[in-house]
């Protein structure tokens, strides 16, 4: 699955986190952001009933779907998101656990993208094995900071996150990310609870078009 992921990644160049206060049909959110050309979504701890979503998606989802649980913060999140069905894991930062949350992803075939925004971040992140680097907030030091981490981390796969949208994605690209992450410009609360979901395909599609 890791190379799954990664791939899917560098094809797209885009996979979108959604937060939201409640997600009654996560196979209709999944389908609407695919439909706008976005296959890679996280999920996150954050959403209430986690895993749960993870387990019907895993059950129900589409088989172009790459579907993945964020905001893990310890190896017990990590071990119950591959179980539900997590493909990859994805962390805010390195939490004290980053370690067994590596350990657990890979155990199961999952990719593990650790968060990360200096230099020595980046360095430990790719020292405890991750496949990919967040870098977040992206927002905080923009595009130029991307680009001056790919200096002395030409191989690492860096994924910027937080603050990225249609305005300033493609930027994020040119200056040498595998793939840019989507948030709320993209999947909007509202429109999760309302089930918008023609709207969340319009937006996809929309930060799809902006990557070119």
């Amino acid at each position: 699955m890791t190379n799954l992921v990664i791939d899917t990644l560098r094809a797209d160049k885009a996979m979108v986190v959604v937060r939201a206060n409640r997600l009654d049909d996560p196979v209709a959110l999944c389908r609407a952001l695919a439909a706008g050309g976005i296959r890679t979504v996280e999920l996150t701890y954050t959403t209430p009933g986690l895993t749960d979503l993870l387990a019907q998606l895993s059950a129900e989802a589409d088989d172009d779907l790459v579907i993945g649980a964020g905001t893990v913060l310890s190896a017990d999140q990590a071990n119950d998101a591959v179980a539900a069905g997590a493909w990859f894991l994805v962390t805010p930062g390195l939490p004290a656990e980053a370690a067994e949350i590596v350990a657990a992803g890979h155990a199961a075939g999952a990719a593990v993208i650790l968060g990360a925004l200096t230099p020595t971040e980046v360095l430990a992140a790719t020292s405890l094995g991750a496949d990919a680097v967040k870098i977040f907030p992206a927002r905080a030091l923009g595009p130029r900071h991307l680009s001056d981490l790919r200096g002395p981390f030409p191989e690492v796969a860096l994924i910027p996150s937080g603050g990225v949208d249609a305005d300033n994605a493609a930027e994020f690209l040119q200056a040498g990310a595998l793939a840019v992450t989507a948030g709320t410009s993209v999947v909007k609360p509202a429109d999760v609870d309302e089930a918008r979901w023609d709207q969340i395909t319009t937006n996809a599609a929309r930060f799809r078009a902006a990557l070119r």
